[in-house]
């Protein structure tokens, strides 16, 4: 990292005029968040935009897409409202720990309550917010949805706040009133839930990084939509969904060479195991679903060299460079940001493989 660099890394960024969504290479210092095109594997100079953090407000999480819920919201002293989207929920929350710490920089008490948050914000390992939700839904034991009034209003198919915390703690996921906040928090970051009305749209509005799910019997939520989303019987066989049902194990956004026309495109890579495949998305589309994939069975993974354009790199693209040779012996040439992250992806493959 270069002197005075806080973070750097993609980030996935609405455009202002026309609304599309384009992988940028971000870079945080102490005052301003430059962003920067692309192209052929190095960034473009100068900086395709800045953003000066003096006087900005960060909201994180940021609800307002609801097929993209790893975004944090930037609104700066002059109300221009920026959006970037993360790959994954632990680089969202460092990304905004990391800003939150940079807009906050002279305020020192501030900055230790970021910590404390940052390091006790931590989901118990064997839990897992898909069975809490499964656990939600299910007709005996679950939460029930109902009619509820806010101020005047009638909200179907809702449930309170406090409601939701006795029953995380009554279902044996949650010890403690602050535990189960942590976690019903967790499960409205991650689009299974989301806020309703005045009270608890209110407390997401806040922009602050503390938890924004409310422990109170006037807080009202209900299921998000996209959890209850069927995938059409067109689309399942076009994609197994056994492909996709393995763990996560590592996620990120790399470089990666078409197949057909050879240009370089940034990806949203996620690697799962059991069965173990690697997935590619295109960060730019609203849907959820993988652009391309391929099964590590028999595949092999090795570095390539990093003076020079390898052999089978097209353009003036080189340094962190790797290779998958699948079973079918396709070819996919990839690109880290540094060799750290070369090495993390090299490793976490050859696992699976």
């Amino acid at each position: 990292m270069e002197d005075g660099v806080l973070k750097e890394g993609f980030l996935v960024k609405r455009g202002h005029i026309v609304h599309n969504w384009k992988a940028r290479w971000f870079i945080l210092r102490q005052n301003t968040l430059l962003y920067y095109k692309l192209e052929g594997g190095r960034r473009v100079t100068p900086p395709k935009g800045r953003i000066v953090l003096d006087g900005c407000t960060i909201t994180c999480p940021c609800l307002e897409y609801e097929n993209r819920p790893l975004l944090i919201k930037l609104k700066t002293r002059t109300s221009t409202e920026y959006f970037l989207e993360a790959c994954s929920r632990e680089e969202r929350d460092s990304w905004a720990f990391e800003i939150t710490g940079a807009i906050h920089a002279g305020q020192p008490g501030k900055i230790q309550q970021l910590h404390i948050l940052k390091n006790s914000f931590k989901l118990p390992p064997h839990i897992s917010l898909h069975r809490i939700v499964d656990k939600m839904h299910d007709t005996s034991s679950g939460i029930r949805p109902s009619p509820n009034m806010e101020q005047g209003s009638t909200y179907k198919k809702t449930f309170l706040g406090s409601s939701l915390v006795d029953w995380l703690i009554s279902s044996n996921f949650a010890a403690s009133r602050l535990e189960a906040v942590t976690l019903a928090s967790m499960l409205m970051e991650e689009n299974f839930l989301r806020p309703v009305g005045v009270r608890s749209m209110g407390a997401i509005r806040s922009g602050d990084l503390a938890e924004q799910f409310l422990d109170d019997s006037t807080a009202l939520y209900t299921f998000a939509e996209s959890y209850k989303k069927k995938v059409s019987p067109k689309e399942e066989i076009s994609l197994s969904t056994m492909e996709l049902s393995g763990t996560v194990v590592k996620q990120g956004y790399l470089s990666k060479q078409g197949h057909k026309r050879k240009n370089w495109k940034v990806r949203r890579f996620v690697l799962r195991k059991d069965p173990a495949f690697l997935h590619y998305y295109d960060p730019s589309k609203e849907e959820n679903r993988p652009v391309g994939g391929f099964s590590l069975r028999g595949s092999l993974v090795s570095a390539l060299e990093d003076n020079g354009v390898p052999t089978g790199v097209k353009g003036n693209v080189q340094g962190n460079l790797f290779k998958v040779i699948t079973k079918d012996d396709t070819h996919y040439y990839i690109q880290a940001s540094s060799k750290a992250e070369r090495a993390e992806w090299i490793e976490a493959i050859k696992k699976l493989t």
